[in-house]
């Protein structure tokens, strides 16, 4: 094993794959990492930190595993049943396809849960009625983290595969895709609670992480049926969004500050114009 990676310490090519590699795996792994903070803010507070670490951890091994097994990993791209149809031809290949394989499988069935549960999601936050649900922000029972969980691998194993079969395309070389992911997922570990307290505290940014879910899940069906949308578009969409709602944050944490200033002043008017008479 040492004498496969000996080499690629020396060799800058091997270098900056890795290096390039765990960028990708750090940006893949944003959607992830929404849907962990999202879900896990629904928790008991005390149960929030190790239901986001077994979360992470079970995508880490996930990876892993899937890398340890890479010849069945490049065999989910192999189609297993075709319905014969295919788009107008773009660029020299089809505008979307139906030859399925079990890689686009998974990503249509991950899609449509993504949609599901962030429609269920904004549902319970703009209905003022309460419910039991695991989603909804109230009432919720402990019982819900092995629920949560159980969501959680479902959205790492699409996830992971998407991740690995990014990996694979881009190097040849194991050690340097395991490495990159170990890499990844500890940048998602340190990330995972700074990120997740942000959007408990900001409830428009709930609302702005649930669109991004919808818009993620809609590219993985799209991609499932051959329609390849640049990960570049979404992540620049993401980013744009998040700048807007950054000033808009801005623009309303400076009219309370000038709102109680202003209150402030009056109440000090107030107070020295009770105080006059009995001068």
């Amino acid at each position: 094993m040492f004498d496969s990676i000996a080499p690629l310490l020396t060799d800058p090519a091997a270098w900056l794959a890795l290096v390039t590699l765990i960028i990708m795996e750090v940006v893949l792994g944003i959607d992830n990492l929404v849907f962990i903070s999202i879900l896990s803010n629904k928790l008991p507070e005390k149960d929030r930190p190790r239901v986001r670490r077994i979360g992470i951890g079970l995508a880490l091994i996930m990876r892993l595993g899937l890398l340890a097994t890479i010849g069945f990993i490049v065999a989910l791209t192999h189609p297993v049943f075709d319905l014969g149809l295919t788009g107008p031809i773009e660029h020299g290949v089809p505008l979307y396809e139906t030859a399925f394989s079990w890689r686009d499988l998974i990503l249509i069935t991950g899609g449509l849960f993504l949609l599901w549960k962030a429609t269920k999601e904004i549902h319970h936050t703009v209905d003022p009625s309460p419910t039991s649900g695991l989603l909804d922000k109230k009432d919720v029972v402990i019982a819900n983290a092995g629920s949560a969980i159980v969501q959680i691998i479902i959205l790492d194993m699409v996830f992971s595969v998407d991740s690995i079969l990014t990996a694979v395309g881009m190097t040849d070389h194991v050690p340097i895709m395991m490495a990159a992911v170990i890499v990844a997922v500890t940048v998602m570990l340190l990330a995972a609670t700074p990120l997740a307290d942000f959007i408990d505290k900001n409830p428009t940014v709930v609302m702005l992480a649930l669109g991004f879910l919808l818009m993620i899940g809609m590219v993985l069906i799209a991609d499932g049926f051959g329609v390849h949308v640049p990960k570049g578009y979404i992540y620049t969409a993401m980013a744009f969004s998040g700048l807007v709602e950054g000033l808009n944050m801005m623009g309303r944490r400076s009219a309370a500050k000038k709102q109680a200033a202003e209150e402030a002043q009056m109440a000090s008017l107030n107070r020295a114009e009770t105080a006059e008479p009995g001068v």
